[in-house]
């Protein structure tokens, strides 16, 4: 099997100009770096990642911290979306991924998140879709490695976030375009991206001239059929009920709409709906659900680049927190209301 030395010879190089030239160093020319990877590609020779990590201090592999308080891993739409793009901008760059678990011991106690990065030697860490007020979370956070999270903002740290407050805001307004003025919101449970929607939905309809009555704000957890199923139903047994609900995800939306036909209720005829994420689901299922959708590839590429930013360039990478737009889908589930009706 060939070795450096034979890409040298082959090349007319020093062994330290391939070895650099293997390992991306920057004052490598592309064009050196590229005949040498051609030259290593036809004698199949691959670089050992223990040798590469000994040399160049970095491993090459990235942590994601997710877990999903529904325990529907990468099942859910939007997340899963999110992470496929973050893996996908990573592998471009060279980089794997692994997910951090609690699956390895340390005698009687599993690791802590920070222990497990430690012990595979992550270059970084993306985090998403978790408490980030949990201890062991931010023990990872105030550590030397370096981290980018999405969907939350820590102080000195880089953030990807979706536009929630103004996502929100062209959402209500839509509704509100659409003559209604008795609009609920079935909202997710306690976290930053919670507080940012929550908060825009009752500024957007106040700053209508519309304030949101108590028993119009519901609570289900996100991804959460079962839950959000129980809330619609009981924002439908009001005695002024709503003409229109903001389900807290698309996919949750499937049990507001489970609870509208089991009262015998048409969408939009009789009532209209509105979810959030535009997952692909929410745009096959009769009608068209009415959705904020998220930009997830931009979300993802953006966590991705910018953690390898602070991993090859520390010194020059700024700490940033990156506000990603989303784009309204009219969808046909909310309907327009005559203003006599309300």
């Amino acid at each position: 099997m060939a070795n450096i030395k034979d890409i040298a010879l082959k090349c007319g190089l020093s062994v330290s100009t391939v070895s650099k030239a293997l390992n991306s160093y920057s004052d490598i020319s592309k064009e050196t770096r590229q005949r040498v990877l051609e030259t290593a590609e036809q004698f199949g020779y691959f670089p050992n990642s223990n040798a590469r990590a000994l040399k160049t201090n970095r491993t090459h592999n990235l942590g994601v911290l997710f877990v999903d308080d529904a325990q529907s891993g990468l099942t859910h739409d939007y997340f899963a979306a999110v992470l496929d793009s973050f893996k996908v901008e990573a592998e471009k760059h060279g980089y794997d991924i692994t997910f951090i678990n609690h699956n390895i011991n340390i005698g009687n106690r599993p690791m802590t998140f920070l222990e497990h990065c430690r012990y595979r030697n992550f270059d970084g860490v993306c985090i998403a879709c978790i408490d980030f007020q949990k201890p062991e979370v931010i023990e990872l956070v105030s550590s030397s490695i370096p981290v980018v999270t999405i969907d939350h903002v820590f102080n000195n740290h880089t953030s990807i976030n979706s536009a929630n407050v103004r996502g929100m805001h062209e959402l209500v307004q839509y509704i509100y375009d659409m003559g209604h003025r008795r609009i609920a919101y079935v909202h997710g449970e306690r976290s930053a991206v919670t507080e940012q929607r929550l908060t825009s939905f009752c500024k957007s309809l106040m700053d209508l001239g519309i304030e949101t009555p108590q028993e119009y704000l519901a609570r289900a957890a996100y991804h959460d059929t079962a839950a959000t199923r129980h809330s619609v139903r009981q924002l439908l047994s009001l005695p002024n009920r709503p003409t229109c609900i903001v389900m807290p995800d698309d996919y949750a939306a499937l049990g507001g709409i489970e609870a509208i036909e089991a009262a015998g209720l048409r969408i939009p005829e009789d009532i209209s709906i509105a979810g959030y994420d535009g997952i692909s689901l929410s745009q096959v299922i009769k009608p068209r659900l009415t959705t904020l959708k998220q930009d997830t590839k931009m979300l993802g590429r953006e966590a991705a680049r910018r953690l390898i930013g602070q991993i090859e360039n520390p010194l020059t990478t700024i700490t940033e927190n990156v506000t990603v737009m989303g784009q309204l889908i009219e969808g046909q589930s909310v309907g327009r209301v005559a203003p006599s009706i309300e």
